[in-house]
């Protein structure tokens, strides 16, 4: 086993993007910057330069003008970036037109009736046709700057260009994925009323085909009912069952004949055939992303344009190094922002592979594709990973000779998964744990090309990203202490805000967005971006300005007797010492002794059949002790047979704590959560936890 520090992964070349955006960065500004570390200082306190240079230096296209931004803002401020700029996103993610390069590949699961489903392919100059003739069919439709288009979704070609034709509009774009149920889409867009649907007719999931049409249907009878206008709703046809066309409604449209309508009508091209982009402002609306909002209506997070395309080709062409001719995948499903970051990757000219499907009903499918289609970058989720290592030896089967990234997200990576990836997929890849959220669909933290790999440790502080970790005081810990995560200057991916804008709502409704948008990231002092999430910045090593280690959310800290800890500490001692019998578990404070203190509650699911016995109960709390300290070790240990997840997989601390603590189950949105019939058990669990408090 490895060691707590040890180096897992170095570079083999120095000749890297982020060695020649350093070069380049000395040249053009008489600088003698040496190391990563350099540069992430100089990104972090020259702003305007660095941001700047990152547009020249990913060639964007459109028009850049002067001025960048004040420099000496708070985040608070949300001041406008690049403020003389025109451009376009989809323009840019449309640049490459290749008859022979492939741009998208589908993979669709296998079932029994289709046990060898056929990939999909479109080159970028088919893609760029397609998009073209949506454009056509979109301005058909009357659709314009600012309106919003939604899709309840697959991961599926049509969608990519569907986003892609909304964009290039400068309309909104709203995405759902088409596993989430239909009041939890019902919530999402009755806030921005979307003027057209896209959706599929049906889903793969664990090897069968579940029939999507009542959900949309449900979706729509909810719209209906709140909206005064009805959306148009145009349906892909997957091919996946034989569809009855009967049971749709009559304004229903087609995928291919709304095509057809848009190929008909020729709008929205110049002569030569080139699509009439609307070169908006950098600061104009992109797309609407959500929050989970377990405990409220979910919150419709506004994203900026140029922030969305400027930190996406800093984040693949200068930190990743993605190239043309990198096969780049990402697990995702379309109501996850990975499903937008994994969409920037266009911009670059390489290949990227979409999949709709299970991960993990026959683990050895997807490291197929990866040998078949020669996948360099692979992208999933901790919790993916860690659910293949109970089960799935990659390396023992599959060559995985291309690959030369795994990105993993969605929540802390623990340090003995780190292990269990070079040793059982592959020794000799950049593992890039990597974080940042909904919030500003892109990272604070993640992976760079030029950089070592540490074990637990996220790679560094992505470049213009000016994160510290905050002591509750609001002062900036030094390296190895744990604290708040902030962002202490402006960034180009901040939010324009919650949805509606100005313009688009209701002087109150605006205000009460712009409120509900400053309390969500800047509660705390300073003006600065709290981010929720509890951090430690470990010293520099070679050079890599410190790396990131999670610790949890920050509104999940645990502080028994006064001493702050993540509650991933305790999930890493079970991991590595308890695998074989727990399955899951979450960890959250109980407040006693009148709120002045908490104990911690451990919960734990076991595997099949298992009971949590005392002897367990003793051998978890002394690895806790050891590994830990004693105070560390959870007051209680308590069985379930489920632990609650939201829709993206993320374990949901605060709302356990918050039932525990006594919150009734009619402030949480269960149409947010994966598995929202876990909750009745934790709160008859609460009743009886806060009654031994009493007595105590």
């Amino acid at each position: 086993m490895s060691s707590p520090t040890s180096l897992l992964y170095q570079p083999s070349s120095t000749n890297t993007a982020t060695q020649r955006f350093l070069d380049r960065i000395n040249a053009n500004y008489g600088l003698s910057l040496a190391s990563y570390s350099d540069l992430y200082q100089w990104s972090t306190t020259h702003i305007d330069d660095f941001w700047g240079s990152v547009w020249d230096e990913t060639k964007i296209l459109g028009h850049k003008g002067k001025l960048v931004v004040d420099k000496d803002a708070k985040p608070a401020e949300n001041v406008p970036w690049f403020s003389e700029a025109q451009l376009n996103w989809a323009e840019n993610m449309l640049q490459h037109r290749s008859t022979s390069k492939i741009a998208l590949i589908q993979a669709t699961e296998p079932t029994p009736e289709n046990a060898n489903p056929k990939l999909k392919r479109c080159s970028y100059a088919q893609l760029y046709t397609l998009v073209a003739d949506l454009v056509s069919a979109l301005l058909h439709h009357g659709v314009k700057a600012g309106d919003r288009i939604a899709s309840y979704s697959s991961n599926c070609i049509e969608n990519v260009a569907a986003c892609l034709a909304t964009t290039a509009l400068g309309a909104i774009w709203v995405s759902a994925a088409a596993d989430f149920g239909a009041q939890g889409v019902l919530e999402r867009f009755e806030q921005v009323q979307p003027k057209i649907i896209f959706a599929v007719d049906a889903v793969v999931y664990n090897g069968k085909v579940h029939d999507h049409i009542p959900k949309l249907k449900s979706l729509l009878s909810g719209l209906n009912e709140v909206v005064s206008t009805k959306p148009k709703v145009v349906v892909v046809y997957t091919g996946l069952e034989s569809t009855d066309k009967a049971e749709w409604d009559d304004t229903w449209v087609d995928w291919s004949a709304f095509v057809r309508q848009g190929q008909g009508v020729k709008l929205g091209r110049s002569e030569d055939g080139e699509i009439d982009w609307y070169r908006g402002s950098f600061n104009d609306p992109l797309w609407i992303l959500f929050s989970s909002g377990t405990t409220g209506r979910p919150k419709p997070i506004v994203h900026r344009a140029g922030g969305m395309l400027l930190q996406a080709r800093k984040e693949l062409a200068i930190c990743a190094d993605l190239q043309p001719d990198d096969v780049f995948f990402y697990y995702t499903t379309t109501g996850w922002m990975m499903w937008n970051f994994l969409v920037g990757g266009l911009a670059s000219g390489c290949t990227l592979v979409l999949y709709d499907g299970s991960p993990l009903r026959d683990p050895p499918f997807l490291w197929n594709l990866v040998d078949e289609l020669g996948i360099t970058i692979y992208g999933t989720s901790a919790k993916y990973i860690d659910h293949l290592s109970k089960k799935y030896k990659p390396r023992e089967h599959h060559s995985l000779r291309t690959l030369r990234h795994i990105y993993s997200t969605g929540s802390p990576l623990a340090p003995q998964l780190f292990d269990w990836v070079y040793e059982n997929i592959h020794p000799k890849i950049l593992l890039g744990s990597i974080t940042g959220g909904t919030d500003i669909c892109s990272l604070f933290a993640g992976m760079n090309s030029a950089l070592p790999v540490y074990r637990g440790e996220i790679q560094c502080r992505m470049l213009g990203m000016a994160v510290e970790a905050f002591s509750p005081d609001g002062i900036v810990n030094e390296p190895g202490v744990e604290g708040e995560l902030v962002c202490v200057k402006p960034f180009p991916c901040m939010p324009v805000g919650f949805w509606p804008l100005p313009g688009f709502g209701s002087d109150e409704a605006v205000q009460a967005a712009q409120k509900r948008f400053q309390d969500a990231y800047f509660s705390g002092s300073q003006g600065v971006w709290y981010h929720g999430d509890h951090v430690l910045i470990t010293q520099s090593r070679q050079g890599n300005a410190g790396g990131v280690v999670m610790l949890g959310r920050s509104d999940g800290v645990l502080n028994p007797g006064g001493v702050r800890f993540g509650s991933a500490e305790l999930y890493d001692v079970i991991d590595v010492h308890f695998a074989n019998i727990v399955e899951d578990c979450i960890a959250i404070g109980q407040g006693i002794d009148n709120g002045t203190d908490e104990r911690v509650i451990l919960f734990i699911k076991l595997s099949k059949d298992q009971e949590l016995s005392p002897t367990l109960i003793d051998a978890i709390r002394a690895q806790i002790r050891h590994k830990r300290t004693p105070r560390h070790v959870p007051s209680k240990f308590i069985q379930v047979h489920d632990i609650p997840y939201t829709l993206n997989g993320k374990r949901v601390e605060v709302l356990v704590k918050k039932i525990i603590n006594g919150a009734p189950l009619s402030t949480i949105n269960p149409a947010t959560l994966l598995n929202p019939e876990s909750l009745e058990i934790y709160v008859k669990i609460g009743i009886e936890l806060r009654r031994e408090v009493c007595k105590d």
